[in-house]
């Protein structure tokens, strides 16, 4: 099944849970090594590098997963002024950065008029840049705001597939269709679309990573950020089993056999959990990297789940380290906008 998957065919949601249930380490790294010669075929041993910029932690959500979610009352808030954000940009730029991803809870003092501010003066700032909005789900108006300003790329993740596992997640105002509108409403708008998953979140199975691996076939998205599920203590989910690197990395290489010409994110999450996440993440088939340009003084406030890395490798400032890092296992961190290749503007 997996030399199908290398071959260009397609697998049913059955024989994606058979690979999945039936895994190992024979077949992890079979799997890995066709992963790589995909990933190479249509971006070689380039990684690219995005500056991650965590703006508010506000959001007017209450996920049970998620560490910044209304109901959490210990969470220190903040919110970068607009100066801040740009002067984040231009540091990333000087750095060698040519994209930007603004991140953020749904935080309602960002309105449409602010964040279109935002967008139109990065891409004054930073010639030749894209800009990418991580801001959760919109009106297609909004969406449609965003890009008129210069946005490039949205990125939305399902997190799950599965609509009665979705509803174990999400509080009862938030729904898996209108997430699914959201990321329709994007890709018709014109904007390289990013989803993805958790892997290993609560009550989660092998049938619903299938069914996500379904879902992004269909959705040919031109990106997937997965990660592993990280609890966060002051949640429902709490004291609920993490997510692990074996399974993560096994997904991220299924999900470049399935879009081979994806780009994927080694995540921050991965580094959170093993030293050394991120290598392995782009061992399994990543080629993407997003250290945080976000200020010293506020990226621990960003605290999505427990331990999220803030500094070393996660700081852009230490990108010349992360070079040194991608170089030692044959890869190499590369200025560019990094689009897809189907939609390439180089």
């Amino acid at each position: 099944m997996i030399d199908r998957l290398y071959g260009g065919g397609e697998l049913s949601r059955e024989e994606y849970a058979y690979l999945i249930r039936n895994r190992g380490d024979d077949s992890a790294r079979y799997l890995f090594s066709l992963a790589a010669k995909a990933r190479e075929r249509y971006y070689g041993n380039k990684i690219y590098i995005r500056g991650l910029i965590e703006f508010t932690n506000y959001c007017k959500n209450d996920c049970f997963y998620c560490g910044i979610r209304r109901s959490n009352k210990n969470a220190d808030r903040y919110r970068l002024e607009v100066s801040e954000i740009l002067d984040c940009c231009k540091e990333g730029f000087e750095l060698g950065f040519r994209t930007f991803v603004l991140q953020g809870g749904e935080d309602g003092y960002f309105n449409d008029e602010r964040l279109c501010r935002i967008v139109r003066e990065i891409k004054r700032l930073c010639p030749g840049c894209a800009v990418t909005l991580s801001v959760g789900e919109k009106s297609r108006g909004s969406y449609q705001a965003y890009f008129d300003a210069g946005a490039d790329r949205y990125l939305l993740r399902h997190e799950t597939a599965d609509v009665r596992h979705y509803e174990k997640l999400h509080p009862k105002e938030l729904s898996a269709e209108n997430r699914l509108r959201c990321l329709h409403d994007l890709k018709e708008i014109g904007y390289q679309v990013g989803t993805g998953f958790m892997v290993g979140s609560p009550y989660q199975t092998a049938d619903e990573l299938a069914m996500d691996m379904m879902f992004i076939k269909a959705f040919q998205p031109h990106m997937v950020g997965i990660g592993p599920f990280v609890p966060h203590h002051d949640t429902p989910f709490g004291n609920e089993k993490a997510g692990t690197l074996e399974l993560t990395l096994f997904m991220l290489g299924l999900v470049r056999l399935t879009l081979p010409a994806a780009l994927l994110p080694a995540t921050t999450a991965l580094g959170t959990i093993d030293p050394e996440g991120r290598e392995k993440g782009v061992l399994a088939g990543a080629n993407v990297v997003m250290p945080n340009l976000s200020p010293p003084s506020v990226r621990k406030k960003y605290q999505l789940y427990d331990n999220k890395i803030c500094t070393g490798c996660e700081s852009a400032q230490s990108v010349d380290d992360l070079r040194k890092r991608m170089s030692r296992i044959g890869y190499d961190v590369v200025v560019d906008r990094g689009d897809a290749v189907s939609i390439s503007k180089n």
